[in-house]
């Protein structure tokens, strides 16, 4: 369950800020969490780079996102419609794949 916690929150981070600025914070959270937790930290230093370049609810979250703002004829709200259904789809793939790869 905190797999998914740190993807989550990784992804609405990097909606906000940059995806490098969203790892660097999230990373030593993440190696927090998996050492209080006796576990593997492998899985979710991988959540982290994960959420981090999942970057699509906003126009600001990734500069590919705002660059086709404009000329694509896009507004604020087409990145929610769109970009929600992908996270999810993102969490819903992500976290089976990273207990099978990366066991704790």
């Amino acid at each position: 369950m905190l797999l998914a916690v740190i993807l989550v929150v990784t992804m609405t981070l990097s909606d906000v800020i940059n995806n490098a600025a969203t790892a660097v914070v999230m990373a030593p959270i993440a190696l927090t969490i998996a050492e209080q937790l006796g576990v593997n930290p492998d899985a979710f230093l991988m959540a982290v780079a994960i959420g981090a370049s999942s970057a699509f609810l906003t126009p600001i979250g990734h500069q590919n996102n705002a660059l086709i703002l404009g000329p694509g004829g896009y507004r604020f709200g087409d990145y929610w419609r769109m970009g929600l259904p992908l996270e999810v789809l993102i969490v819903l793939v992500a976290i089976p794949m990273l207990l099978i790869v990366g066991p704790l």
